[in-house]
């Protein structure tokens, strides 16, 4: 009987049969399912598939908060798209909230198991198709992970989200995050929308890590609570933006590709500035709003009477917008927590930029962005603002003091310095029971196999914001990683609570007044009477005067928004103006520098108290205005805005600049002429010293303040003699290119008595013992406060260091001006400069450095020296044995290497048989007898160790 002729006698028994008969029959040979059931696998499950404006959400999200287990499924038509993934550490660390890296992947299906790939973007062919066929063989993708496949939803993969953003952390963060326990996962956040995703985990994590080293107190142990923040979105095609060619006159960052396409050698790279896409909204006005603005939103945990200064920051810069015709082109919008405005945006949420205010304690201003690597659009950015920098600086001696010491350190000194580090201010300026561990750490960076001559070739781009260099080498596009504007602005700020407070404008009685480079001029008796007169109240935060702090704050915050523009440093930007035109009438309101990109110190030169409201630069300058013109004009001829590269307001040089001979790329400097600065910020130092103990250590407080003014004292000095060490044998440095309108010379030596005068400027003010304004009673209050909480003072004595604490100072300058690289600078620059004109010349330079540090044995008394009263102090005795020191490494170096190193090692051999027969043999056959033991002992011992250095030259000769 057929089936279907049964069907039409009994439905119930065709069934039956077909179950008996047929049913075995089609289990023969049958596959079972490739995956289980959706619904088995999403059990228990929370389904989130749509928006608050029910919307369909890029990934279905399944969630399961007890078990702390998340699914997604993939969008439709996944295999074609291209996904950025965006990372932040929203919790648990000091700066929770700081952008944590990006990635640009695709997902590819390989059976059961999706694989999340990067494509290769970086080397690309743009030529004929054999040269496109050639490098699609050879530039590959690369495959990161892999995760299986749970089941399929109506064709899409559903993988296990919490194993992929747990599970392997350490492949998206870092080999530093490390997951302790994977099984204690809280979901933090479970969003979905049209283009993006945003999912946290909280999870426990171990092995330290954090930005820069620092660790939360008391949570610094394995197992502290992180949260793990993965905004994941499409980016959107943007048809209507253009990339931007980089040029190097104009300083943003850039995104870049290799196209081996391309046979002209200066063509084969292609770099497009980093920009956002600003358009106006009605193009026929010539001033129109912006279609969409860049609006950043303030954070909640921002105090509320710092809120206006930070907006202040932010919209300085419309003003370089409304120059090419755009109003209004940045807005800031207030959260708050209490009406709960903009309380539904994350700062996480790749669609919205965020000024993020951590209270952590730490001196910090970081504002990157992310950028779409194929095109140089900047997608999104961050500020994260830190409240450390307001507190008192926690001035530490052995941190703080070798990044002054060492800036403008090029990649052959710290070549030079890895073999030597008996010159290296890391290791003179640590701890002494620090200082072999500093050694080691530096041998071991020199000695790693992926070491490039210079830390900023270092970089892990896992963190941004955890060196000085972040953000600029290893990346397609680069973003601004650390920026250290904010770690000297807490030093300022520091140094101005103790003057204004020493010259009683803080507690409201009036002020002192001190001229720039005279306590004593005689302005300042006329204007004293004046200066105490009663005076409007003065309106203060956190214990300053607003009027001093909220520029302050303006200015750190216009500093990184430039950042998230698109603009790079600009350490040559404070050298527009003199410290006249400064502090004259005409710059009442406006910027005197060219650049908010530069990091400029406060305009502590003139102590008077109706100048203090000028400490800080007011709005961008206009260098900013030309470089945002550049970068954001809607006109397509771009050739009129760089021909103005020359003009003198328009200064650029930026962090790869500091490390060369030009030493107005400095950071930290200012005015066109930093020497009459630096000798406003010794007048400065000499000035708190002489007042410590009167002035600012108050009634009550313990005398461990005076050490600590005193070594405010220290940096502001360091900063000063540092500063004037870069421009021995410096060059100043243009980018002007072939052609340019009044266009210089790309290299120009600095003039000779310059150089002269900044040398002379070191020995006066770092090899005389005067200098330091050291006394016993100074000396004798110069104690610390002990306390089982910070490890700073506990173990540090009680007694000042003398002898260690200026020995290292003397012997970093000596580093600075004697090391290799700058003895070549000096001699390079006599062949540079024609013959008929004045040049510092090597053999000068080394004249100036030994005449000065060994004079005491020029003309010697007939009287007894005794050792209370010795020929030569001690102080003096320290800096000749370092002298020593580096005359004979000079002298018996690898002189193979290059020729300058031949007259460097003669030159210095010269003139350690000088020092030997005219000043110590003289000394000691003349005045023998008379010298105390202190002199006799110094000096029989520097003449055995040249004796020996002669010695091992001859032998290696």
């Amino acid at each position: 009987m057929r089936i279907n002729q049964l069907r039409l006698i009994h439905p119930f028994l065709a069934a039956a049969l077909i179950a008996v008969f047929c049913l075995p029959a089609l289990a023969h040979g049958a596959k079972p399912p490739e995956f289980p059931k959706l619904e088995d696998v999403t059990k228990d499950y929370e389904k989130i598939t749509e928006t608050a404006r029910n919307e369909p959400g890029l990934f279905t999200l399944w969630v399961n908060e007890k078990k702390g287990s998340m699914l997604a499924t993939l969008p439709r038509g996944y295999e074609s798209k291209k996904f950025f993934i965006a990372l932040t550490v929203a919790g648990g660390e000091r700066f929770a909230g700081l952008q944590a890296g990006d990635m640009y992947v695709y997902w590819k299906r390989y059976d059961k198991r999706l694989a999340l790939i990067r494509p290769n973007i970086t080397i690309r062919s743009e030529g004929d198709q054999e040269s496109k066929a050639s490098v699609d063989r050879l530039f590959t993708d690369q495959v990161l992970l892999d995760v299986p496949i749970r089941t399929m939803d109506g064709g899409r993969p559903v993988i296990d989200l919490t194993g992929l953003c747990v599970g392997q952390a350490s492949r998206f963060f870092g080999p530093g995050m490390r997951v302790t326990n994977p099984s204690l996962v809280t979901i933090k956040k479970a969003k979905t929308f049209p283009q993006n995703i945003e999912v946290a985990f909280e999870v426990p994590t171990g092995g330290g890590g954090g930005l820069r080293g620092y660790l939360t107190p008391g949570s610094s142990g394995s197992g502290t609570l992180k949260t793990l923040h993965y905004s994941i979105s499409i980016i959107p095609s943007n048809p209507a933006y253009k990339p931007r060619v980089a040029d190097e006159r104009i300083g943003y960052f850039t995104t870049h590709y290799f196209d081996f396409g391309e046979f002209k050698e200066h063509d084969t790279v292609k770099r497009f500035v980093n920009r956002w896409h600003l358009e106006k909204a009605d193009p026929s006005l010539e001033l129109s709003p912006p279609k969409n603005p860049i609006i950043f939103y303030l954070e909640h945990t921002t105090p509320i009477r710092y809120r206006r200064w930070v907006r202040e920051g932010v919209l300085g810069w419309n003003r370089a917008f409304e120059k090419i015709g755009i109003a209004d082109a940045i807005e800031v919008r207030y959260q708050d927590a209490r009406t709960g405005a903009y309380m539904d945006k994350d700062p996480e949420d790749v669609r919205w930029n965020f000024i993020s205010w951590l209270n952590n304690d730490y001196g910090t201003a970081i504002g990157p962005s992310r950028v779409n690597p194929l095109t140089g659009e900047i997608l999104d950015a961050d500020i994260i603002l830190t409240d450390g920098w307001i507190r008192h600086f926690r001035f530490q001696f052995d941190k703080v003091m070798p990044q002054i010491a060492m800036e403008g350190f090029s990649p052959e000194t710290m070549d030079w310095l890895a073999k030597h580090p008996e010159w290296d201010p890391r290791v003179r300026m640590a701890a002494p029971a620090q200082r072999r561990a500093v050694q080691e750490a530096i041998a071991a960076q020199m000695n790693s196999e992926n070491y490039h001559l210079h830390p900023a070739m270092n970089m892990d781009p896992h963190l941004i914001g955890d060196d000085p260099y972040d953000g600029l080498y290893g990346r397609t596009s680069q973003v601004n990683g650390m920026c250290m504007a904010a770690d000297y602005m807490a030093m300022d700020l520091s140094l101005a609570r103790m003057t204004l407070d020493m010259l009683g404008t803080v507690s409201g009685s009036g002020c002192a007044p001190v001229c720039a480079s005279d306590p004593n001029c005689p302005e300042a008796q006329a204007k004293n009477e004046e200066q105490k007169k009663p005076s409007k109240p003065v309106s203060m935060l956190d214990g300053v005067p607003e009027e001093v702090i909220g520029p302050m704050l303006a200015h750190l915050v216009a500093h990184e928004v430039g950042h998230t523009l698109g603009l790079r440093h600009n350490f040559k930007a404070s050298s527009i103006y003199t410290l006249e035109e400064i502090n004259g009438p005409d710059m009442e309101d406006k910027p005197y520098a060219a650049s908010v990109m530069d990091y400029m110190p406060i305009n502590m030169t003139q102590l008077e108290c109706k100048n203090y409201d000028r400490l800080s630069m007011k709005g961008i300058g206009p260098y900013d205005m030309w470089a945002i013109e550049y970068g954001y004009t809607l006109k397509n001829d771009l050739k009129p805005i760089l021909a103005r590269v020359a003009d003198p307001l328009l200064p650029y040089a930026t962090d790869e600049d500091t490390w060369g001979p030009d030493p107005l790329a400095r950071r930290y400097d200012f005015s066109k002429n930093p020497l009459e600065y630096a000798k406003t910020q010794i007048a400065l130092a000499d000035y708190h010293r002489e007042h410590l103990l009167e002035s600012f250590v108050k009634d009550g407080e313990s005398w461990a303040q005076a050490r600590r003014g005193y070594e405010l004292s220290l940096g502001l000095h360091m900063r000063a003699t540092s500063m004037m060490a870069n421009w021995i044998g410096g060059s100043f440095v243009y980018r002007d290119h072939k052609g340019d309108k009044n266009g210089r010379m790309p290299v120009n030596p600095v003039p000779a008595q310059d150089q002269r005068d900044a040398l002379q400027f070191l020995v006066e003010y770092m090899f005389q013992d005067e200098a330091y304004g050291l006394s016993s009673e100074l000396l004798q209050h110069m104690t610390v406060a002990k306390w089982w909480d910070d490890s700073s003072s506990i173990f540090s004595d009680p007694t000042w260091p003398i002898h260690d604490r200026i020995g290292s100072m003397q012997a970093s300058v000596l580093s600075s001006l004697m090391n290799p690289t700058v003895l070549r600078y000096v001699y390079d620059n006599e062949f540079v400069v024609d013959a008929d004109q004045d040049a510092l010349t090597l053999p000068e330079m080394l004249d100036t450095l030994t005449d000065s540090i060994w004079s005491e044995y020029d003309k010697p008394t007939a009287k007894p020296y005794t050792a209370r009263q010795p020929l030569v102090s001690s102080l003096r005795r320290n800096l000749q044995s370092e002298h020593l020191s580096r005359l004979i490494s000079l002298s018996v170096m690898n002189r193979v290497r290059t020729s300058a190193y031949q007259t460097i090692g003669d030159l210095a051999q010269m003139h350690l048989i000088r020092i030997k027969e005219e000043r110590i043999e003289s000394v000691l056959g003349s005045h023998g007898e008379r010298l105390d033991a202190y002199t006799q002992a110094h000096l029989k011992d520097a003449a055995e160790r040249i004796g020996r250095a002669l010695d091992a030259i001859y032998i290696q000769q």
